[in-house]
This record gives structure tokens, C-alpha cells and sequence, in this order.
């Protein structure tokens, strides 16, 4: 309720402001507060709008159902009822609101020939996008601790990851998202009048948005990338740490087929890491280094369509227990 207020007053406001002069770039412009954005397009010509509208489509509903019946196999089958697969579950639905955050705008957009989202509009899709995003990032440093566990204390993992610690572990994931989510609304907020209302991206992208602020943003810059760098460095850290312990638990492992059979186990949770963070980097550093905003919006499509559609095929094809729930699921419904 009271970010709900807040953004209320701070758009009555804007509705009541008159032109100001902002200098930015040694040149003096008329500004005056925004309702509205408008999110650049994927494709600007209008015969191709349908494939793409067609397309990420499919790529949505096919993300959407697949990361469903990986919830639906861990929840209904007893065999997966373990810390992984409870964490894989969670994963998945931090994937499928990760996903909805900006596709179903981009499609509305795209079948109305619109390219507007109000200023509300933009801070709520900001704020769930960050919660997710930071989901995603904090789940997946939770299974690595879960395989680290699993892999170099193998006798003492029921001990350790005992459903108490895991839904702790769950918990801090979500509100150390919300409270990322929080500090970027507190910089948004701030943001008062813009110096243009094209955002060069297909979704609300909290950077994009401060730089399109009139207002001096360089105590704002430091403190988003600060709480950025706080909040990727340690999950990255502790990534980068657990594999380096079961990379050197695994090749003191005797036999080849043992250490190929470690490998092959914790391998789906490497890929989707990889993909996540590689992906990640390449839209961050990408917008950093390219001044084109289509290379941009490219880089933004894999990371936040493409990545969580190739998840759950990740984790199915390469998983012999979700290929086996997922069987006794369909015999079941059958």
C-alpha cells in the first residue's frame, strides 16, 4: 500500500508540474514530468510483426508448460520429494515469473501496434523483473550449495540439508530479492522528470531508466551499480567457491567412471549457470561498450526468453528421475 501511494502522488505531481530547464550535455532542454514511455520494437516492419508475434509466443507457452510439469513431477512424485529437486521447483517458478514480467507486454504491444506502458506500469514490471531476476541469481547459488553438500559431505547431506535449512534457505532467496526490488523503486522514485521518453529496450530496464533521468544521477549510478555488484559479487562468489571444491573433490575420485559419473550429475546445473550468468554479462557489459540499442534489445531476448525456455530442457533431457516423474505423471493422467 505504501509503494502504491507513493507512486500515486509522485504521478499527480508530474500531472501538476510545468516545464523546467535541465542541463545536461552543456545544452539547456525543455523537460516536463512523463505519464508514459515507450519501449522500442524488435522489428519495425509491420509484415513481420505477426512471426514475431507468433513466435515469442510459442517460445512463452512452451516455457510456461515445461517448467509446470517440472513442478507438477517434483510435487507428485515421493522419489523427487529431496532438497534438489525442491530447490529445482523453486527455480522454475522464479523462471516462469522471470519470463511473464515483460513477454506478455511485449505481445500486447506488438498485436496493437503500441509501443506505450504507463509510468506505473514501467515501475511495477522494474520491480517484479528485479525480484525475479534476483531470485533466479540466489536459487541458483543455493543449489550449488546443494551440490557442494551432496558431492565433497556426502555422508553428513542428510544432516545438513534438512527441510528446515532448505526452506530458510528459500525464504532468504525471496527476501533478498524483494529487497533489491526495493532499492531499485527507491532510486526510481526519485526520478522526478526525463530528458526523453524512448526506452531503448522492449521492457523497463532499471539502468536505461536512470539514464534517461533529468535529475543528477550520479549519486543514484553509484548506488544501483554498489547494490548491483553486492548482490552478483557474493552469489557469484559462492558459485565460483563450491565448484572449486567439487571440481577437487571429484578428481580425487579413483576410478574414471566415478569422476565421469560425478560430472555428468551436477553438469544440467552447470549449464543452466553458465547460461544464466553468460547471458546476464553480455547484456550488461554489451550496453556498456555497444551504443546500438538493437544489440542491445538482442542480448535482453536471449536473456530473458531464451534462457528460461532452455531450462527445463536442461534439466529434463539430462535427468533420468524428472524424465521418469514425468512418465509415471502421464500413466497417471492416462
Amino acid at each position: 500500500m505504501g509503494l502504491s501511494s507513493d507512486l500515486h502522488s509522485l504521478v499527480m505531481t508530474q500531472q501538476r508540474s510545468t516545464a523546467i530547464r535541465c542541463t545536461k550535455n552543456t545544452e539547456e532542454r525543455n523537460l516536463t514530468g512523463v505519464l508514459q514511455f515507450h519501449l522500442m520494437g524488435l522489428l519495425e516492419d509491420s509484415e513481420m510483426q505477426p512471426v514475431f508475434f507468433g513466435l515469442f509466443l510459442s517460445m512463452y507457452l512452451v516455457t510456461v508448460l515445461g517448467n509446470l510439469l517440472i513442478i507438477l513431477a517434483v510435487s507428485s512424485d515421493s522419489h523427487l520429494h529431496t532438497p534438489m529437486y525442491f530447490f529445482l521447483s523453486n527455480l522454475s517458478l522464479a523462471d516462469i515469473g522471470f519470463l511473464s514480467t515483460p513477454v506478455p507486454k511485449m505481445l500486447i504491444n506488438i498485436q496493437t501496434h503500441s509501443r506505450v506502458i504507463s509510468y506505473v506500469g514501467c515501475l511495477t514490471q522494474m520491480s517484479l523483473f528485479s525480484i525475479f531476476r534476483c531470485m533466479d541469481d540466489m536459487l541458483l547459488t543455493v543449489m550449488t550449495y546443494d551440490w557442494y553438500v551432496a558431492i565433497c559431505h556426502p555422508l553428513q547431506y542428510a544432516v545438513i540439508m534438512n527441510p528446515r535449512l532448505c526452506g530458510f534457505l528459500v525464504s532468504v532467496c525471496f527476501l533478498v530479492s524483494l529487497l533489491d526490488s526495493q532499492l531499485h523503486n527507491l532510486i526510481a522514485l526519485q526520478f522526478i522528470y526525463f530528458r526523453d521518453v524512448e526506452i531503448a529496450n522492449f521492457f523497463c530496464d532499471p539502468s536505461q531508466l536512470l539514464d534517461l533521468s533529468c535529475t543528477n544521477t550520479l549519486t543514484n549510478k553509484i548506488v544501483m551499480y554498489f547494490t548491483g555488484a553486492i548482490f552478483g559479487f557474493f552469489p557469484v562468489s559462492g558459485i565460483l567457491f563450491s565448484y572449486y571444491k567439487i571440481i577437487f573433490s571429484i578428481l580425487r575420485i579413483p576410478s574414471s567412471g566415478g569422476m565421469y559419473k560425478a560430472f555428468s550429475t551436477c553438469g544440467s546445473h552447470l549449464s543452466v549457470v553458465c547460461l544464466f550468468y553468460g547471458t546476464g554479462l553480455s547484456v550488461y557489459l554489451g550496453s556498456a561498450v555497444s551504443s546500438s540499442p538493437k544489440r542491445g534489445m538482442v542480448a535482453s531476448v536471449m536473456y530473458t526468453v531464451v534462457t528460461p525456455m532452455l531450462n527445463p530442457f536442461i534439466y529434463s533431457l539430462r535427468n533420468r528421475d524428472i524424465k521418469s516423474a514425468l512418465w509415471r505423471l502421464q500413466s497417471r493422467m492416462v
